[in-house]
């Protein structure tokens, strides 16, 4: 299998005069543009402001995927299946680092990623009360190893088949994020031949 880029993968200009800590987001514009920064849970709230955040995606070989269950203690949608990492930039951070870092953090493992698309979302999280309001950078890579899953972040994981996958999201989407929901069957188109 290969994974091709989709969409040409622009340089970011982040703005990076302002000084922010480690668990604020980077506030955008409908066009990723810098806007400002603001403290992760407050950007979650009251609707949601729109910021920067990535999804990552993997395969292996065969052309499984890797997905993991979000860990139960997550400030919203836990417990909820998903793709194999997503989160937010640091102000010193390109989405494509980011992405890098949070797949060590998760999975304990590095591979090559392309940028594929990137979208405009929003989901409320009923059981939180939290809003999702990303300008979403996806990406993809393929590994072959064990991951050495982060129980910190992730409940469960597993490489499943992308056709049992998305007849699982049509039957059961209240198991996966919204954001997952979303951007499958576009991911899909992506990588696969």
């Amino acid at each position: 299998m290969s994974i091709t880029t989709c969409l040409p993968t622009e340089p970011i200009n982040i703005n990076g005069d302002f000084a922010v800590a480690e668990d604020d987001v980077i506030l955008v514009d409908e066009h990723d543009q810098f806007i400002g920064f603001a403290p992760k849970l407050n950007a979650h709230q009251n609707g949601g402001k729109l910021h920067r955040a990535f999804s990552v995606f993997i395969f292996d070989a065969a052309g499984k995927m890797l997905i993991q269950q979000r860990a139960l203690g997550k400030y919203h949608f836990g417990g909820r299946w998903t793709n194999a990492c997503c989160s937010h930039p640091r102000r010193d951070e390109s989405p494509l680092q980011a992405a890098q870092r949070r797949l060590q953090e998760e999975f304990g493992f590095t591979t090559d990623l392309k940028e594929l698309f990137s979208f405009i979302y929003r989901a409320v999280d009923n059981s939180s009360g939290l809003t999702e309001h990303e300008y979403d950078h996806v990406f993809a890579g393929k590994f072959d190893g064990e991951p050495a899953a982060n129980p910190a972040e992730i409940a469960a994981w597993k490489w499943i088949d992308v056709t049992e996958l998305e007849v699982d999201v049509r039957k059961n989407p209240q198991h996966y994020t919204p954001w997952f929901q979303q951007i499958i069957g576009k991911v899909l188109q992506c990588v696969l031949p």
